[in-house]
C-alpha cells in the first residue's frame, strides 16, 4: 500500500513537468491566442495532464487517508504536496476561464518545485499528535490551502506581469526586484535538488543537545553548516571536508528540530545562490531576460486581470479557512479563540496584506504594475510562512 503511494505522487510528478513542458511548447509554437490552433492543441494536451495529474494526485490523497487513518495536511511534506494540489486545481479552474497557455507554462513549474520540495521532507505515515486529532484538521487546513492554492495563481500571473513589462529593462528597482524574485524562486529548486542529492546517498549527520530539560538528538539529513545549541556531535558524514559544523543557532532557537530546520534553510539560500551564479555564467544575461521570449506576445491587461481574479476567489476561502475555521478550532482546543502564537499571527498578517491589495486595487486603482508587485509579495508572505515559521518558529503549530 505504502508503495502504491509513493508510485502515484512519481507519476503525478511526471504528469506535472509534461504538462509544463506541453505549455511551454504551446506558446512557443504558436502566439498567446485562444483561437490559434497550434498554442490551443498544445494547450489541451498541456491542461489534459495537469488533470490527469490532480486525479493520480487525488488517489495519493485516498490512499494516505486509508494508511494513515486521517486526513494528510498533519506535517510538511502532506501539507506541502496539498498545497501544490490545490495551485494546481485553482489553476485548471481560471485556465478554462481564460484559455491562458502562459499561465500554464508557469504554473505548472511551480507545481513540480513545490512537488520536489514535499518530497525532500519524511514520507512515513504517523499517527496524528493529541493536538491535531480534530476533525477540524481536514476542514481548517484544506480551506485554508485552497485559498492559498488561488494566491499561488494570482502571485504567477502578477510574475508574468511583471516579467513582460521589466524583463528586458536592463537596470531599476522593478527590474532588480523581479531579479531577486527570481532568485529566490532558485533557492526552492536549489534546495529540494540538493536535498534529494544527499537522501540519495543516505547522508546522515547526528548532534546530542538538552530540549526542555530533556536529553535529545537532532539528525541531520544535509551537512551541517550550523548545530544545535550547546549540543555534541554524535557522528557527521564527512562533505568535501566539512566533518564539522561552522557555528551553532543561538539559544532562543528552540524546539526538537530547529537547527537542523535552520539549517535546510541555509542550504537553500546557498544552493540556489549557486544555480543563479551557474545559470548567469551560461547564459550571459539575468534571469528575467531568459524568461522574457515566454511573455513577450502576451495580453499584459488579461493577465492582470487574471491574477486579480485569482486573489479574488481565493480570498473568502482563505478567510474561511485561515481565520474563521481556525479560531473555531482554537477554542475548542485551548480555550480561546486567539493567541499570539506565530502561526496565527502570520495568518493575520497574510489576510492583512490581501485585504489591503482588494482595497487598493478596487478603491484606490492601484492597476498594473503596483497590483502585481502585491500579488507576488502576498505569496512571498506565504512562503515565508510555509518555511521560515514552520521550521525554524517555535509554537503551538509547530508540528512541522
Amino acid at each position: 500500500m505504502e508503495q502504491l503511494m509513493e508510485y502515484l505522487l512519481l507519476c503525478t510528478f511526471f504528469l506535472y513537468l509534461f504538462s509544463s513542458v506541453a505549455f511551454v511548447m504551446g506558446i512557443n509554437k504558436g502566439t498567446e491566442k485562444a483561437e490559434d490552433p497550434k498554442s490551443r492543441r498544445w494547450g489541451n494536451i498541456a491542461v489534459g495532464m495537469s488533470i490527469i495529474g490532480v486525479f493520480f494526485q487525488l488517489l495519493f490523497i485516498i490512499t494516505r487517508v486509508v494508511i494513515g487513518g486521517h486526513w494528510p495536511t498533519s506535517n510538511m511534506f502532506e501539507f506541502t504536496a496539498f498545497l501544490c494540489f490545490t495551485i494546481v486545481i485553482a489553476f485548471i479552474v481560471l485556465f478554462f476561464m481564460y484559455r491562458s497557455a502562459v499561465l500554464g507554462a508557469f504554473v505548472m513549474p511551480l507545481a513540480v518545485i513545490l512537488l520536489a520540495y514535499a518530497s525532500v521532507f519524511p514520507h512515513e505515515v504517523q499517527p496524528l499528535i493529541p493536538a491535531l486529532q480534530s476533525y477540524w484538521l481536514p476542514v481548517h487546513v484544506s480551506t485554508a490551502a485552497l485559498g492559498q492554492g488561488a494566491f499561488g495563481v494570482g502571485f504567477v500571473a502578477g510574475l508574468i506581469y511583471l516579467l513582460h513589462q521589466f524583463g528586458k529593462v536592463k537596470e531599476g528597482k522593478n527590474a532588480r526586484w523581479l531579479e531577486i524574485t527570481l532568485v529566490v524562486v532558485l533557492m526552492f529548486v536549489g534546495f529540494s535538488v540538493i536535498s534529494l542529492g544527499f537522501k540519495a546517498f543516505h547522508y546522515e549527520a547526528k548532534f546530542s543537545h538538552v530540549v526542555d530539560g530533556q536529553p535529545a538528538v537532532q539528525e541531520y539529513d544535509v551537512p551541517p553548516l550550523v548545530a544545535p545549541h550547546d549540543s555534541e556531535a554524535i557522528h557527521i558524514d564527512s562533505f568535501l571536508g566539512l566533518s564539522k559544523p561552522l557555528a551553532e543557532v543561538p539559544s532562543w532557537m528552540k524546539g526538537k528540530a530547529a537547527a537542523s530546520k535552520f539549517n535546510g534553510v541555509l542550504w537553500g539560500m546557498i544552493s540556489g545562490l549557486i544555480l543563479y551564479g551557474l545559470i548567469r555564467l551560461i547564459s550571459r544575461k539575468p534571469v528575467r531576460e531568459i524568461l522574457h521570449p515566454l511573455v513577450n506576445r502576451i495580453n499584459p491587461d488579461l493577465v492582470e486581470e487574471i491574477s486579480y481574479r485569482a486573489i479574488a476567489i481565493g480570498f473568502p476561502i482563505f478567510t474561511l479557512g485561515a481565520l474563521i475555521f481556525a479560531m473555531i478550532w482554537a477554542h475548542e482546543a485551548w480555550g480561546r479563540f486567539w493567541g499570539w502564537d506565530p502561526k496565527e499571527v502570520w495568518a493575520l498578517i497574510t489576510w492583512l496584506f490581501y485585504s489591503a491589495y482588494l482595497h487598493l486595487r478596487l478603491s484606490r486603482g492601484w492597476h498594473g504594475v503596483k497590483s502585481a508587485w502585491l500579488a507576488v509579495g502576498g505569496f512571498i508572505i506565504i512562503m515565508i510562512n510555509l518555511i521560515v515559521i514552520n521550521l525554524v518558529i517555535s509554537g503551538l503549530h509547530s508540528y512541522a
